[in-house]
């Protein structure tokens, strides 16, 4: 996890870990645009998602709160 200002960066296995998913769950979310998501530097950079990304993404999937939930 990395934080930058006030923006929270999280890395596909923070995300595995929070919500306790299969990190191919994970990888589709963001290759289908569901979950937002950019590339640090190259692919080997791994993906970066944003909390309040994650919390949308939470909140649109499984109900007003759950995103702060999983924080």
């Amino acid at each position: 996890m990395v934080e930058t200002g006030n923006d929270e960066l999280l890395t596909v296995q923070d995300i595995v870990r929070t919500l306790k998913v299969h990190e191919e769950s994970v990888r589709k979310w963001i290759r289908s645009g569901q979950l937002p998501a950019f590339l640090l530097g190259s692919s080997k950079g791994g993906y970066r998602v944003r909390r309040e990304d994650l919390d949308r993404f939470m909140d649109e999937r499984f109900g007003a709160g759950m995103g702060k939930a999983a924080a």
